[in-house]
């Protein structure tokens, strides 16, 4: 299957995000500007500030003398940035392929476009979504991110209104992409979306006519070829490579095969793709609770039958709902769970959902819902006895119906520490967390028994011991004294040679007289000048 790239110009997204969000400024001359070596300069205007003759790169004195009632606010390009950031999120409706690309969006399309009516069909709800919510665009899909990039920016396209440019198949004949000669610039930004669709393996066709500054080439670059009369992409077919490289630099010549597929260009992700997910739109949006649960479902059952031909199962699950109304710069309604062990039965992962699902805002409707799993773990086949004692599933869903419906943090588990301190050789962690074959080994030899319940901090009593390092004959906790009836130690134990603080401890398993064992110990080593210091530590049994 060929490559197809959607790339999507935004060429005033920072006046269009101050217009969205006052909305009295969006019929006035807006522009945002930035401190330049001590003077303000025009970053951005919108379309009402074109009109009045304010451009981008002006001096704001020059500019308020063209138009005197601009509007201003500072250019923020970290937030522009981070919108970016969020629309490329927001276009995961399309594809589950899509990045930032400096002033727009770059999506993959490859293999999607059927699901939107074909790539006209995806690149007119592209645009027309943005254009509902006040974002201007401009689209294009070629087999490659240079060519889209530079069609989007540097051809002239086809207004949404008078309809798309397209490819044999694609609803009508294709429009030559042209460029206005002796310019370099982008082309200017449409009233309501413009967009063409270059057919396969013909980029070639599209690129000639257009400016050397749609290679995306640096402005000396473009300026020295411009001196020797190379202003048009076709211009440098007729150039030898060698001379090109000699006089320019590898540049040209890297960034021309970038753009006609000839040298590779990833696209890397928005975020990482997850290996398992699911995605179901809706013909007609959907809002009922019932309805909700038949998609998650169906979900579901799709997303286990691939963990299974793979042996694996999932540790966590996101359940994303997209509504019909949702603004691109809004993240869509997530659900997550987790689970204690990997897991692909669907029953058991749709009873952790249930639970969930009326969390879930539908609104005017769902269109789209989307399940993937980004952590998932081996899981082979379980062998079970006659008798299914073997099978512990029952305690795994327990835990993992606790943990979402307490928190993850409510329902813990022990998992071994590196450390010989007793107090400190395990650690409370989320049932839900990390595998226990991540954890640390335990340090405790097999050979010596340890108590099951251990007291924290560990409690002093009082313990009389006729030789120091002897076990005690009695000692009294909480005022009840214990005769000591049968004694085995000491088992020294210290801290880490990297902490400072601790003496080292004499443990001794006792039993009194009433068959109670006990685990104490006696603290630091003895010193005829001080009384030795005891404490219980725990209890056996």
């Amino acid at each position: 299957m060929a490559r197809r790239i959607l790339s999507l110009w935004l060429p005033r997204l920072a006046t269009d995000a101050w217009a969205r969000r006052r909305p009295e400024t969006a019929a006035q001359p807006l522009a945002s500007v930035a401190a330049e070596r001590g003077r303000l300069i025009v970053a951005a205007t919108n379309r009402a500030a074109e009109r009045a003759g304010v451009h981008p790169g002006a001096t704001l004195a020059d500019a308020r003398a063209v138009e005197p009632g601009l509007a201003t606010f500072d250019a923020d390009p970290a937030a522009d940035a981070a919108l970016l950031d969020r629309l490329a999120g927001w276009a995961l409706r399309w594809t589950p392929w899509t990045a930032a690309d400096g002033d727009g969006l770059v999506l993959d399309v490859t293999g999607c476009a059927h699901l939107f009516g074909g790539e006209s069909g995806l690149a007119r709800d592209v645009v027309e979504r943005l254009a509902r919510t006040g974002f201007e665009s401009r689209a294009a899909i070629a087999d490659t991110p240079a060519a889209a990039w530079a069609v989007a920016r540097y051809a002239t396209l086809s207004p949404l209104g008078r309809g798309w440019s397209a490819g044999p198949g694609e609803g009508g004949p294709r429009r030559a992409a042209s460029g206005n000669r002796g310019t370099s610039s982008p082309q200017p930004s449409p009233q309501r979306g413009e967009g063409v669709i270059i057919p396969p393996l013909a980029q070639r066709q599209a690129l000639d006519p257009l400016p050397m500054a749609a290679l995306r080439l640096p402005a000396g670059i473009v300026a020295a070829l411009d001196a020797v009369g190379l202003r048009r992409i076709g211009d440098l077919h007729g150039v030898p490579r060698a001379t090109l490289a000699a006089r320019f630099g590898a540049e040209p010549m890297r960034r021309l095969d970038q753009a006609l597929g000839q040298l590779d260009e990833p696209v890397s992700p928005h975020r990482p793709v997850v290996p398992h997910s699911a995605r179901l739109a809706f013909a007609e949006p959907i809002s009922t609770p019932d309805d909700l649960a038949r998609a998650a479902r169906h979900l579901l059952d799709t997303l286990c039958a691939g963990l299974e031909r793979s042996q694996e199962g999932a540790r966590r699950l996101e359940l994303e709902a997209h509504r019909i109304d949702r603004r691109p710069e809004d993240a869509p309604q997530t659900l997550a769970i987790g689970t204690g062990r990997p897991v692909r039965d669907p029953a058991a992962l749709m009873r952790l959902f249930a639970e969930k699902l009326e969390r879930i805002e539908p609104g005017p409707g769902i269109e789209v819902m989307v399940l993937a799993a980004p952590v998932v773990g081996p899981l082979g086949a379980l062998q079970t006895g006659l008798d299914g004692g073997s099978d512990d599933s029952g305690l795994g869903e327990l835990v993992d119906r606790l943990g979402n419906r307490l928190g993850p943090r409510s329902v813990l588990r022990l998992v071994p520490r590196a450390s010989w301190l007793p107090e400190r050789a395990v650690a409370g962690c989320p049932a839900l967390g990390v595998p226990a074959n991540q954890s640390a080994p335990l340090l405790w030899p097999a050979d010596r028994p340890r108590p099951v319940r251990l007291l924290a901090p560990p409690e002093p009593i009082e313990a009389v011991a006729p030789v120091p390092d002897d076990p005690p004959r009695m000692f009294r906790w909480r005022g009840v004294a214990h005769r000591v009836r049968r004694a085995d130690g000491p088992e020294r134990i210290e801290s880490e040679w990297w902490r400072k603080h601790g003496d080292p401890r004499d443990y001794y398993r006792v039993e009194d007289s009433e068959g109670r064992r006990f685990w104490l110990f006696r603290q630091g080593l003895y010193r005829p000048d001080a009384a030795a210091r005891w404490f219980l530590h725990g209890f056996f049994g």
